[in-house]
């Protein structure tokens, strides 16, 4: 697979209220972000650029380090959120054709972006040109493919789950195209897990599944959500109506592949 699977969320749409997701998982992703602090010590990274920076989430956990954080994003609309948040460096354009002259950067971040980009091994090689010696590309995500996840979005809105197949590569896909890019050292590991769950009524109140709150919600139809909205509360009559309990899980790993270009 060297595409995602041709669907793409609008996010100059949805930029005014993405960060609505951190919000809501303000006690989550401290994994991700302890295993990106631990890397820019690690590289003793000058300079930073975060590939698909969104409205800069990342960027302001790594910004008070002793780094410059550069951030790139194709929606002019999330790059205008971050802006309005005062950050800086911010520039627009697409992860296949990066547009930085040369070998820059210590390290390259990427996280929870990868599966929107159109040519994913043509990115990854970009990055790879943008490296300085003994500098890291490390890309954050889910990987459907491991076969642990749980999530309730799945089991209520058919096709999801096939959609995410199609999008997002595996670890191992990832390290493929890194050492097909010249990367000298690949390595991976879990550094998040999701976790939790909601019980019977209280599902429908839940942050994370509004319609935009996922891009897996994001690309379904209207009515296709409306759908997936039904089959949760006809499961909850149904146990309600037997006096017992229902259970939606979230139980998703993300995954952090690292490339190393050796000094």
């Amino acid at each position: 697979m060297s595409k995602n699977s041709g669907k793409h969320a609008d996010y100059d749409r949805i930029a005014p209220t993405y960060d609505k997701r951190f919000a809501y998982y303000a006690g989550e992703h401290k994994g991700v972000a302890a295993a990106l602090i631990d890397l820019v010590r690690q590289v003793q990274a000058r300079h930073v650029l975060d590939i698909g920076c969104g409205t800069g989430h990342w960027l302001r956990v790594l910004s008070p380090l002793d780094c410059i954080v550069y951030g790139l994003d194709l929606s002019l609309g999330m790059l205008s959120v971050a802006r309005a948040a005062d950050l800086h460096n911010l520039v627009q354009g697409s992860a296949d054709a990066l547009p930085f002259p040369g070998a820059m950067f210590d390290l390259l971040v990427c996280v929870n972006a990868l599966h929107h980009f159109d040519d994913i091994p043509r990115s990854i090689h970009e990055g790879r040109t943008l490296l300085r010696s003994s500098g890291d590309f490390a890309i954050v995500g889910m990987n459907p493919h491991s076969g642990r996840d749980r999530w309730y979005v799945y089991d209520y809105f058919p096709g999801t789950q096939e959609m995410d197949l199609r999008r997002y590569p595996s670890s191992r896909m990832i390290a493929n195209w890194m050492i097909d890019a010249g990367f000298d050292v690949v390595r991976w590991q879990v550094v998040e897990r999701l976790h939790g769950s909601c019980t019977g009524r209280e599902i429908l109140d839940e942050p994370m599944l509004k319609k935009n709150a996922t891009s897996q919600l994001t690309l379904l139809t209207d009515e296709e959500y409306a759908a997936g909205i039904a089959r949760i509360r006809a499961a909850i009559a149904q146990v309600e109506a037997a006096c017992e309990e229902i259970v939606f899980p979230v139980d998703i790993s993300l995954h952090m592949v690292i490339g190393l270009v050796q000094g």
